[in-house]
């Protein structure tokens, strides 16, 4: 009887093949797509380990960190517009901090790399790594983007 069981259970999870357990996941197409090479020629080491590598830099080491300038910050690599400033708040993470993207710029994506999911935000023209979202932001949307100052440029707002 044991052994009955035991065939009926692994013949179970053998033949149990759907599309929720299918974790291969297309790749998605972007507006700016380039080789390794080609972004490595235009990216510092820093910025192309962040936004082609998913890294991440250490804690305040980004001088965008304590930038509280009117302007806009767009994406290092492709020069999208991402954040406007006055939705940059100090989260006392040592990462710039929005409350929200521009519409439409920012993807998000779930990321496994720490052993469970996270939500990742990329560049939505080139699919630059960004940093990760929180729901432990301000109570203007809850939600904070903690991003990498390496995979932004900022803009200041022209008087």
């Amino acid at each position: 009887m044991k052994n009955i069981i035991t065939i009926l259970s692994l013949i179970i999870l053998i033949s149990c093949n759907s599309k929720a357990q299918n974790t291969s996941k297309e790749k998605k197409t972007y507006k700016v797509a380039k080789t390794a090479a080609e972004w490595k020629k235009e990216l510092t080491a820093k910025q192309y380990y962040i936004l082609r590598e998913a890294g991440t830099e250490r804690p305040f080491t980004s001088p965008l960190n304590k930038n509280y300038k009117k302007g806009i910050y767009v994406c290092a690599a492709c020069k999208t517009e991402l954040y406007k400033s006055k939705h940059k708040f100090d989260s006392g993470t040592g990462w710039p901090s929005f409350d929200r993207a521009i519409k439409g710029n920012v993807e998000l994506d779930v990321d496994y790399k720490i052993g469970y999911a996270r939500t990742e935000l990329k560049c939505n023209t080139c699919g630059g790594h960004l940093g990760h979202s929180f729901n432990d932001g301000p109570k203007t949307t809850g939600q904070r983007h903690c991003i990498n100052g390496a995979a932004l440029e900022f803009i200041p707002e022209k008087k």
